[in-house]
């Protein structure tokens, strides 16, 4: 599976932004999806993972209530729409694709357990 993630920008704190995050190959919807994020000199930090159908969704506390992921599979596309921005949501987000299925939240937010990743796209948001 290759990963192409975009949509990344300048916004203000409180503005919003859409991510998107298109897949290659036939596959996709036997994965589940992540986002990551890195700020400079800090290390990865977990936002979101969807599962295989998009019926079930997970998030990091920092983002709760103001990120929402969501995808299409006939597409090949899974998007975050990211609201009510503030300074430290700034970073280069990442999507990332699984095998794992849904069920330990844990293992999902872990990078370690993503197969395939994406380039990045860079959010900065100003204060």
């Amino acid at each position: 599976v290759q990963l192409q993630a975009s949509g990344g920008g300048l916004v203000q704190a409180g503005g919003s932004l859409r991510l998107s995050c298109a897949a290659s190959g036939p596959t996709f919807s036997k994965y589940s999806m992540g986002w990551f994020r890195r700020a400079p000199e800090k290390e990865r930090e977990f936002v979101c993972a969807i599962s295989r159908t998009g019926e079930n969704t997970y998030y990091a506390d920092s983002v709760k209530g103001r990120f929402t992921a969501s995808r299409d599979n006939d597409k090949n596309t899974v998007d975050l729409q990211l609201n009510s921005l503030k300074p430290e949501d700034a970073a280069t987000y990442y999507c990332a694709a699984t095998r794992l299925g849904w069920g330990i939240e844990n293992l999902l937010a872990s990078g370690d357990n993503y197969d395939y990743w994406g380039q990045g796209t860079q959010v900065t948001v100003s204060s």
